[in-house]
């Protein structure tokens, strides 16, 4: 770990609980339609039942999760059809946080986005989907914290879960060799302070997300 990622402040129990169940739900190891056990969920993430029934409080607010009558909760499906409508929104977000994060990152936070960035790289190349994924959430998380907008960051997390997991349910149609790059350029706009560049770089990573998701919806 960094040091830049090492001063990442330290974190409530219910949101390792929300990232831990996130992860389970994105990566499709709990399937869309699945009922949500909190005893299992307990079991598998090895943290209390208050932390879990918190995480799972807001998934229901976001729509990961739903309540239903008789059912109980369940992982809500992917919904084709509204899924470019995430997309459209997020594109919005995540150029507004793009700017700010140009423009108020600090040295060691530009340093450590354009290192995920670069391993992301690496391991687009590789292959290896895993290590991907990790510098993915760990750029997400630092690039969060340096654009310094709570509301953008409040509103963007939501629809970044939602393209994880379609892409997760999906990757076998994807090139993360390109989203990678994306991500690449995102960075070094970011590490330069070019707002522009990093706001180019956010929206090709959204233009592979949106052609991605045609893709899907139109075969």
């Amino acid at each position: 770990m960094s040091a830049a990622t090492s001063k990442l402040p330290k974190r409530r129990a219910a949101d390792v609980a929300y990232d831990a169940i996130e992860s389970l739900i994105s990566t499709m190891r709990i399937e869309p339609g699945s009922p949500v056990v909190e005893g299992e969920l307990v079991e598998l993430t090895g943290l209390g039942r208050t932390p879990v029934r918190e995480a799972l409080l807001r998934m229901t607010a976001i729509g990961l999760i739903t309540q239903q009558p008789r059912r109980g909760l369940l992982v809500s499906n992917i919904d084709l059809a509204d899924h470019l409508d995430v997309i459209q929104t997020r594109r919005v977000l995540e150029d507004v946080i793009a700017r700010c994060s140009a423009r108020r990152a600090s040295a060691a936070q530009r340093k450590e986005i354009v290192r995920c960035a670069e391993r992301m790289v690496k391991a687009a190349e590789r292959g290896n989907l895993t290590e991907y994924m990790r510098a993915d959430h760990e750029l997400d998380l630092i690039n969060h914290l340096a654009c310094q907008n709570k509301s953008a960051v409040n509103a963007v997390v939501p629809l970044i879960v939602q393209c994880r997991r379609f892409w997760y349910a999906y990757q076998h149609q994807g090139d993360i060799v390109a989203a990678a790059n994306a991500h690449l350029q995102l960075a070094e706009g970011i590490a330069t302070g070019d707002e522009d560049d990093a706001v180019t770089g956010a929206n090709k990573l959204l233009d592979y997300l949106e052609a991605f998701a045609r893709r899907i919806i139109d075969r």
